[in-house]
């Protein structure tokens, strides 16, 4: 039997090999109905044992009503003792097996519950670790998160329902047997009417639908919008915005209120449909039943039996409603997972190389086709630019990561209609089935960045982050100890890391945690200021010893006495090793042993801080800023 926590090797290096929707680990994407069975058939033996507890669970209370006719019409009524003491020992080995099912079957839905919902978890945390920075552009960071949690805990409850589903399903066909040998109109009744039920109440399932549909997409976009503030809670109190994105906030919550309110509303209406139909059916039992007794075809054991049979239905039709409603709910949730789950890695597959080839392509040379840079191994490189959003874009194509600011629209939803927003669902999905095509046509392509004369296209992506790290200022600190955010990978030794920290001037962060490497860091770095975060984080980048090193703005958040210290020890860290750093700081630039300045994404010049300070007007404009002629001098 499948344990606690689950084994998940989806999308890693432990997946067994051709694996596929049917075998596999890997999730069927394809559709929610399709993502809904592959679960059941990952847990196929607690699915199965649960339906077993559910229906051995219900034990009791379907065979009391029979045992108890049989009591009264082959020993309380003839008033044969012996007949009296089986049937109540009959009674008494039902109930203690109902009794030991219902801890069975309690122990393996909660163990199935933990594995579809923890199963989820690593679903999600493996896809996100091998899509990286893809996985921003397909999916909202909130709908990742609800997919990671509450949709995660919906999968586990449907697991739990659709177990006690067919246990009850079954303990009513059993039930329906037991009166049709009683009463064959009776029985017909029975069997007859659960599906009238569920076709009755199925009219109310697509308004149901929609108004969870609307109130998970709200959610999705009310945790999007709690993670953007407290991301940026230090920037908003600094401008004075926490009361705009806190406004902001309220009228969200709101809107979420009201789709809960809503989808309560429909929930609520099923369920109240379910017990006036379930109510009525025993009602009409019963006097069916009494009107069998008075034509004498019933005996009075039969009718006691036929009671309690009536009173016992209640609780499987009650069921079926109530499963309605969490499989409605759980489709929502599929729904939104396979849009996180089934986003495509566009990276294709290239033919791995070996060690000697690795070492011949960290020791050459770096060019970039798109705007001409040419980075010369062994050297600090630094390139200058008017424009951040150019350097960036250059960073991310020595890196090989897709360009920045494309992603899915998020959702726009102003109380909008069940169609209007199923309109809007599909509009979704096909730009982003569009976006993924484009990310994919880019990934296969070349991709203009050559090392060593190899274009980065031609090589794994694997190998690419081995030889190219690319360090920018959206870089995240980790909650865990100072030791795990400057050697994640526990490969650097405690003088290489000591090395990297002093390098990057960071050993006030060591001083000011209690435990030194072993002292604990807050999530996202909260107990440390902007400048702390920044050098930990180049800290990281310095550690990891790359072959080819790309800073992004790396002291952009330090004040000048800092960046001085760390314009002089970088230099001398990297040495002999290729370096290239996306800055405008002249204490900065004043160590490079070569400066590229980039205008409208092309390298227009090249030469040192003091050659192009004397030579060339647009780099004096943006690094001097109107002090040229101090600083030359």
């Amino acid at each position: 039997m499948r344990d606690f926590p689950p084994t998940v090797t989806a999308w890693t290096d432990d997946a067994p090999t051709g694996a596929d929707r049917r075998t596999g680990d890997v999730p069927d994407t394809r559709s929610p109905a399709r993502f809904l069975w592959w679960l059941l058939r990952r847990q196929t033996d607690l699915v199965l044992a649960g339906c077993l507890g559910s229906l051995l669970w219900l034990l009791p209370t379907a065979l009391t009503p029979w045992v108890l006719g049989r009591a009264i019409d082959e020993g309380i009524v003839p008033g044969d003792q012996r007949q009296v003491w089986l049937w109540c020992g009959v009674l008494l080995l039902i109930t203690v097996v109902g009794a030991a099912s219902g801890v069975f079957y309690h122990t393996v839905v909660v163990r199935s519950w933990l594995v579809a919902a923890y199963g989820q978890t690593r679903l999600v945390t493996h896809k996100a670790v091998g899509l990286g920075h893809v996985l921003p552009r397909r999916a909202p960071t909130g709908e990742v998160l609800s997919v990671n949690g509450s949709d995660g805990e919906q999968l586990g409850e449907f697991i739990e329902v659709f177990s006690r589903l067919i246990g009850n399903v079954v303990a009513y066909a059993v039930v329906a047997l037991i009166v049709l040998q009683i009463s064959v109109p009776l029985g017909s009744v029975v069997l007859l009417v659960a599906p009238v039920l569920v076709l009755a109440s199925g009219a109310l399932l697509r308004p149901l639908t929609s108004a969870q549909t609307q109130e998970r997409s709200r959610t999705s976009e009310l945790t999007s919008m709690a993670t953007d503030i407290v991301a940026g809670l230090r920037i908003l109190r600094g401008i004075g915005g926490e009361r705009i994105f806190g406004d902001n906030y309220a009228r969200q919550s709101q809107r979420v209120r009201r789709s809960g309110v809503q989808a309560g509303r429909w929930g609520a209406l099923v369920e109240a449909v379910g017990v006036l139909l379930s109510g009525l059916f025993v009602v009409a039992l019963m006097v069916m039943g009494v009107e069998q007794v008075r034509a004498g075809r019933l005996q009075i054991g039969e009718l006691v039996t036929f009671l309690g049979y009536a009173i016992f239905l209640v609780q499987p039709i009650r069921v079926v409603f109530e499963s309605a409603q969490k499989i409605t709910r759980s489709v929502v949730s599929a729904r939104t997972t396979i849009g996180v789950l089934g986003t495509g890695d566009p990276w294709p597959r290239r033919p791995d190389v070996g060690a000697g080839e690795l070492t011949r392509l960290a020791a050459g040379e770096l060019v970039d086709s798109v705007s001409g840079l040419r980075v010369r191994p062994g050297l600090l490189t630094m390139v200058v630019s008017a424009e951040p959003d150019e350097s960036a874009a250059l960073a991310d194509r020595l890196g090989r990561y897709l360009p920045s600011g494309e992603s899915v629209p998020g959702v726009e939803d102003d109380e909008a209609s069940g169609r209007v927003a199923r309109r809007a669902a599909r509009a979704r999905s096909r730009a982003r089935a569009e976006l993924e095509r484009r990310d994919t046509e880019r990934a296969d392509a070349p991709w203009g960045v050559c090392l060593a004369g190899t274009d980065l296209g031609d090589l794994p992506l694997s190998r690419v982050r081995k030889l190219v790290l690319v360090s920018d200022t959206a870089a995240h600190v980790f909650a865990g100890t100072l030791q795990d955010a400057v050697d994640p990978s526990g490969r650097v030794s405690r003088e290489e890391a000591e090395a990297a920290l002093v390098a990057a001037a960071a050993e006030d962060v060591f001083d000011i945690l209690p435990g030194g490497w072993q002292g604990v860091l807050d999530e996202r770095g909260r107990g440390l200021s902007g400048g702390q975060r920044q050098r930990l984080v180049l800290t990281r980048a310095l550690a990891a010893d790359p072959p080819v090193l790309v800073l992004v703005e790396p002291t952009s958040a330090v004040d000048a006495h800092t960046e001085s210290r760390i314009a002089r020890r970088l230099p001398e860290h990297r040495r002999g090793r290729t370096t290239v750093v996306m800055t405008a700081s002249p204490l900065m630039l004043h160590h490079a042993d070569e400066i590229a300045v980039l205008e409208g994404g092309t390298v227009v010049a090249t030469g040192t801080h003091q050659e192009l300070a004397a030579s060339h007007r647009g780099y004096r404009d943006t690094v001097l800023r109107g002090a040229d002629e101090e600083v030359r001098t």
